[in-house]
């Protein structure tokens, strides 16, 4: 331990002085619980599903240890945290989190202390969650939210904390290690029992589990921070009665646009405006989900997914409108991805380089692949190989699909248009991209796209571009983290000498590998 925190000191004294530093302690234990009133054992942040809320402002840098206190063999004993969404420069890069691509898992009964500046003045919504295989499926994940004391769009609403988020996920009654031997043994990706929201739900057949509320006032604005922080589900979120005005994604300020309706997929998140400007009553929060066939799993209803929002003065009751999935056909005004703008409209840069990644499945096995290979995650941390020199692509296996890339270029991915019937979250870690054509149309823009880290992959195709002036090896892959572990995943590991030179990792960090190649298949 004291080796760990003179190695954590070194990193900090390293920072800016204006930079307030924020303490994390996460113990990662095994803890049961009953999000939707059927009881299991979870892998927790510090006993709770969802994990401890972690709060900054732009420029702190985040201090967060890490205590691996698991003990249920059912699942996994090692573990390992993303940041996801926060941008991480090359030199941090041994601190992003992701198991065998930045880094080893963390054993059990050791601890790891993660350094995380937050660089480029970045703000907005973000989460963390377990990177090690579909540990996160068992419960270790949790909103991180990085607040900007000069917002740009301040004046639109009155509201913003730790009240003012809303977590949205999938929740399984099984474990994944029983789980994951399934979808290998069939091919068919597990369905959830439920959908959660803030922690709570409900499954066919199931208690009565209290709805979260959310208190509002009449005449006031709110921001909620909305998260999906599923491994396989789409939510789509509405407000009875209520219009919601988007005005962030991806931790990236938008123009605002007022919708009655918007989907997140897994890993996605949005900030939405809602006006208290209805008459005091209580209302549907409407969160239904779709993820594979809920004929697989008779506990799933997904009309279940819900919370009340509550206008104070209004009875404690359960809202007296029927359930619903949310707008009418006549009345919907949903969210289309494409017709999203950046808050200061920019052009995006031109490509230098063109990467095609097509996607498909082995039938009958649970096996995905981009370019006809399956991503396997190797013994050896792609950081660890280039830090040892590893120059070309012949330096790694074939099946870690790592993609070679010069520091400084434009980086054009073409997702060509598919017939799966299921969008693909595709996340970048690391950085963000310019979504130069959205899944949701046809048309392709260039002249002032967003920028976010998750985007849709699917029946129409899909265009990103990226910049490698910020070089490392970024995990780029499909947050629904069933396909992941199926190989849906590639590397883009760019300016490998620029690497090098600029990435010196810690003591503590160089011992993580060792550690975990010395356990049992068992403590793994």
């Amino acid at each position: 331990m004291k080796l760990l925190a003179s190695t954590v000191l070194a990193a900090l004294l390293a920072l800016p002085a204006f930079s307030d530093t924020i303490p994390i302690t996460l113990d990662i234990v095994n803890a049961d619980g009953a999000p939707d009133g059927f009881s299991r054992s979870m892998v927790t942040a510090n006993g709770t599903y969802p994990g401890p809320l972690i709060t900054a402002s732009k420029g702190d840098t985040l201090v967060v240890t890490v205590n691996n206190l698991l003990d249920d063999p059912t699942m996994r004993l090692s573990t390992s945290l993303d940041f996801d969404g926060i941008l991480v420069d090359t030199g941090n890069s041994f601190d992003e989190g992701s198991s065998f691509v930045t880094t080893c898992p963390i054993a059990p009964n050791a601890s790891y202390t993660y350094v995380v500046p937050l660089v480029n003045n970045q703000t907005g919504t973000f989460w963390y969650h377990s990177q090690l295989s579909v540990q996160y499926v068992d419960g270790l994940r949790g909103a991180l939210i990085v607040y900007d004391p000069d917002d740009p769009l301040k004046d639109l609403y009155d509201v913003d904390d730790e009240n003012t988020i809303w977590q949205v996920g999938d929740w399984w009654h099984n474990s994944t290690l029983p789980m994951l031997a399934g979808y290998v043994a069939t091919g068919i990706v597990p369905v959830s029992d439920s959908g959660t929201f803030n922690g709570v739900g409900r499954f066919n057949g199931g208690p009565e589990v209290p709805f979260f509320v959310v208190d509002v006032v009449q005449g006031t604005r709110y921001r909620f921070r909305i998260i999906n922080t599923s491994a396989r589900n789409v939510f789509t979120m509405s407000v009875d009665s209520h219009n919601m005005t988007i005005i962030e994604t991806d931790g990236m300020p938008t123009s605002p646009m007022t919708v009655n309706s918007l989907d997140l997929l897994a890993g996605q998140r949005y900030s939405v405006v809602v006006e208290a400007n209805q008459p005091v009553a209580n209302y549907w929060i409407n969160a239904p989900y779709v993820g594979g066939s809920p004929a697989r799993n008779l506990n799933q209803n997904a009309t279940l997914s819900r919370a009340i929002l509550r206008y104070q003065g209004a009875p404690e009751e359960d809202p007296t409108s029927p359930m619903s999935l949310g707008p009418a056909d006549e009345e919907l005004n949903a969210l289309v991805e494409a017709n999203l703008r950046p808050l200061v409209a920019s052009p995006a840069p031109e490509a230098d380089i063109n990467i095609t990644l097509s996607l498909d499945v082995t039938a009958g096995k649970a096996q995905w692949n981009v370019n006809n290979v399956s991503y396997l995650a190797p013994e050896v941390p792609t950081l660890v190989k280039i830090l040892d020199g590893a120059n070309s692509t012949d330096d790694f296996n074939v099946t870690e699909n790592t993609f070679i890339l010069p520091a400084n270029k434009i980086v054009q991915v073409i997702f060509p248009p598919s017939e799966d019937d299921e969008e693909h979250p595709f996340h970048l870690h690391g950085n963000n991209f310019w979504l130069i054509k959205s899944n949701s149309s046809d048309e392709i823009n260039t002249d002032n796209p967003i920028k976010r880290d998750v985007a849709g992959v699917g029946s129409t195709g899909t265009i990103m571009r990226f910049s490698t002036a910020n070089p490392g090896p970024w995990f780029f892959h499909c947050h629904i983290f069933w396909h992941l572990q199926a190989g849906l995943a590639t590397v883009m590991a760019s300016g490998l000498n620029e690497t090098r030179a600029e990435v010196h990792p810690t003591q503590a960090w160089t011992e993580l590998c060792p550690a975990y190649d010395a356990l049992s298949p068992d403590l793994q």
